[in-house]
């Protein structure tokens, strides 16, 4: 945990007291948190009167392509030098949704060349304080979203949030917490989501655009995945789905269409530990969730580059999907008596 001070806020307060070139960063596959954070604080900065560039490492869902501003935003894999001329350019940079600097992917060494401050604004676990010149970090949170509403609170701002900026919070809120269905035991997510309400949101609208706009490719591929692609192990307490190259051209796969595909195991009640994993780019990109004790952010930081949450990691391995997958079962297999324990429901 590392939060701010009341030095630290003066500070901040002080930085954004004269008109200045913000640019704003997340973490590569942005998600919506990711999103959502980036646009709300894009917003109210913007509000405040000064000039903000939102920068994304990579493309990200689409299913997000409504959320108010995201039309503006930068995608560093197609434009590369515009975004590297906004970093170099900035006078304080925001470091939203991530806790080191290496999650921005291709932006990592220009972000790390920029002689502006870094304001980190995130959730993670073990964020790298030294990287930034302010740290705003806490897990004891729903999601970096609901941090930003912290951080405009903390500045004095709440009277600047309006409907745009309400949803573009609560699509964080609301992503990251599998709507309400985890990381949410905490009754300040609720008051803020309120708060939220009582700014302009529609809740259930953007419960829609988020949840009711699946193409039929993108629920068929659900369909394949439970039916063809899933792998339970009863002695594991873990289920595993899988997707190759084959089948994302099958089902025409686009960014976002496998998002949440990992959650849908753990709703069997034998089943602790969630691990979705998709053949991409010459890699494997890994998903995993767990309920209860078992720490998923340990073993993606253990065996597959990754981490994230004790409850919702992400990893990456460089073999083919069934060495993956053999992998993966060698080392569940030395955690068994972890995994095997019972949720009180």
């Amino acid at each position: 945990m590392s939060l701010l001070t009341l030095d630290q806020v003066s500070g901040i307060q002080s930085l954004l007291s004269e008109k200045r070139r913000i640019v704003l960063t997340t973490h590569t596959n942005p998600d919506g948190d990711a999103i959502g954070s980036s646009m709300a604080m894009s917003r109210y900065l913007r509000k405040k009167g000064h000039d903000v560039i939102a920068i994304v490492p990579n493309q990200f869902p689409g299913f997000l392509s409504w959320i108010p501003g995201v039309g503006e935003m930068l995608t560093y894999e197609n434009k590369a030098k515009a975004c590297q001329l906004a970093l170099r350019e900035a006078d304080l940079v925001f470091c939203l949704d991530y806790n080191a600097l290496n999650r921005v992917g291709t932006l990592t060494d220009i972000l790390k060349k920029t002689e502006a401050p870094r304001i980190l604004i995130d959730h993670h676990i073990d964020p790298e304080t030294a990287s930034f010149k302010y740290c705003f970090s806490t897990t004891n949170t729903s999601s970096t979203a609901e941090l930003v509403f912290d951080f405009m609170e903390l500045m004095g701002d709440t009277d600047l949030i309006d409907k745009e900026i309400a949803e573009c919070l609560y699509t964080g809120i609301i992503t990251d917490t599998g709507s309400f269905s985890f990381s949410a035991n905490n009754e300040k997510t609720y008051r803020v989501t309120a708060e939220l309400i009582h700014h302009g949101l529609d809740a259930l609208k953007i419960h829609r655009l988020i949840y009711d706009t699946f193409s039929e490719d993108r629920l068929r591929l659900l369909g394949h995945a439970i039916s063809n692609r899933m792998v339970v192990w009863d002695e594991l307490k873990t289920a595993l789905i899988y997707f190759d190259r084959n089948d994302l051209k099958e089902f025409n796969y686009q960014v976002g269409d496998a998002e949440g595909v990992v959650n849908f195991p753990l709703s069997m009640e034998k089943i602790n530990l969630s691990i979705l994993i998709t053949e991409r780019d010459k890699k494997i990109r890994m998903s995993f969730r767990s309920k209860g004790d078992f720490s998923v952010n340990q073993l993606a930081r253990q065996y597959f580059n990754g981490g994230g949450h004790k409850n919702a990691a992400g990893g990456t391995y460089f073999k083919s999907v069934p060495e993956t997958i053999k992998a993966i079962k060698h080392i569940l297999s030395e955690c068994k008596e972890d995994l095997n324990y019972k949720i009180d429901y």
